[in-house]
């Protein structure tokens, strides 16, 4: 267990919560009674892994609505998100199985590695606070949303603003850095976009760039372009 201790970067107090977040319910069933599975702990893992991953999309997207909240935060707590954070952690290996399930490839099944790791960041947040298992779910969901952003940067938002407007020469766009926040490290910027004098739309991201795509896509939104 040292091993896996030193790759999820926690030494716990009490180790037989790890051990039974590691414990399917397939091996669970063939000791008949002498341990319990990791059901509970998955249960648990699934709450704490989305109330630390929808705060944090909250406070850090103050402008994306309801709907887009929700379907960032399902990408980035899928089973196909959770499996690939398991197998970099190789939960895998450490996982206690059945003999069928075992030989079945239960190790490298999909299903199994992510309620695996939402078990153990149950046991995490059991044996140390929400502190903790926030750090550790950071680790794997920041890493997410910079690739989220090197996608949707493939769409430019502000080219397809830019062709629409246009079609009337009389009409200007302009964009308008109207917030800053956070330190030097990891900055938030806000900024509004421009129909002439109109605010037709606002966006903040981690760069100047990636908040005036988003302030571009809102006025697309409000033009009825996007959904």
């Amino acid at each position: 267990m040292d091993n896996l201790e030193n790759l999820l970067s926690y030494k716990f107090n009490n180790i037989d919560l790890l051990k039974n977040a590691l414990t399917h319910s397939s091996y669970a069933n063939e000791v008949k009674g002498k341990t319990s599975s990791n059901e509970r702990l998955e249960f648990l893992g699934d709450s704490v892994l989305s109330i630390i991953v929808s705060d944090y999309i909250y406070k850090n997207f103050p402008n994306m609505p309801e709907g887009e909240l929700t379907r960032l935060r399902s990408s980035l707590v899928c089973e196909k998100a959770l499996c690939g954070f398991s197998r970099e952690l190789k939960l895998g290996d450490y996982l206690l199985l059945g003999k069928g399930e075992a030989k079945g490839g239960g190790r490298e099944r999909d299903s199994i590695l992510a309620d695996a790791f939402e078990a153990v960041l149950a046991s995490i947040y059991l044996d140390g606070g929400m502190e903790v298992a926030r750090k550790h779910v950071m680790n794997f969901v920041l890493r997410e949303l910079k690739e989220h952003a090197l996608e949707d940067s493939h769409k430019d938002y502000k080219t397809e603003l830019q062709e629409i407007i246009q079609r009337n020469p009389e009409e200007t766009v302009s964009y308008i850095l109207v917030g800053e926040s956070g330190p030097d490290h990891d900055k938030e910027f806000t900024v509004e976009v421009f129909l002439n004098s109109n605010s037709i739309g606002q966006g903040s991201g981690k760069s100047k760039k990636q908040a005036e795509q988003m302030a571009a896509m809102e006025a697309l939104k409000l033009m009825g372009k996007l959904k």
